[in-house]
């Protein structure tokens, strides 16, 4: 057993520095709610529009948006680990809440959004940094006027199946016409 008080743990040499840019997110989410959903997330995966500073704090991006339909990416890094060498569960519950939440606004007119109600995670294998590519779908399963469900799936750089998610969004904004 290693005694902690020996292990130069707070040494330079253990140091990392990452700096984050974004834009600032007003600005662009006045814009993005004159836009349908699906332009909006267009916009956001061809760089029209920045991503939102979440995502560029995480690292991930809009990698695929089809209407109902997103796939985020994010290729792991070490700042996103816990003490045990795995990636944190919070990032895949980012990349898939997003993937979900994107995926009801490619279904979105101009001036309507959704919120996350509720969020059912099951983690069925660690993701780390030696996980590859890591990727996040999430699918529309039913759009409705006031909630709307989603269903997801974090899978690792070999198309493993890491997570599987179910998720409840309320839907919020101006003439909501879900069907």
């Amino acid at each position: 057993m290693t005694n902690i008080d020996q292990l130069d743990l707070f040494s330079p040499a253990q140091r990392r520095e990452r700096v984050v840019e974004w834009q600032v997110p007003a600005p662009v989410a006045k814009v993005a709610m004159g836009l349908s959903g699906m332009d909006a997330m267009l916009g956001i995966r061809d760089g029209r529009l920045p991503p939102p500073p979440f995502a560029k704090l995480i690292g991930f991006v809009m990698a695929v948006v089809e209407p109902g339909r997103i796939v985020m990416e994010l290729e792991p890094r070490e700042d996103l680990e816990n003490t045990i060498g795995l990636l944190h569960g919070a990032t895949a519950a980012a990349l898939i809440d997003t993937a979900m939440g994107c995926a009801i606004s490619t279904r979105l007119e101009p001036g309507q959004g959704s919120v996350t109600l509720d969020l059912k995670m099951t983690f069925l294998r660690p993701l780390s940094v030696r996980s590859g590519l890591i990727s996040a779908e999430g699918k529309v399963i039913k759009l409705g006027r006031q909630t709307s469900y989603t269903e997801g799936f974090v899978r690792d750089g070999k198309g493993a199946l890491a997570v599987h998610a179910t998720a409840t969004f309320s839907m919020i904004g101006n003439n909501f016409t879900g069907n």
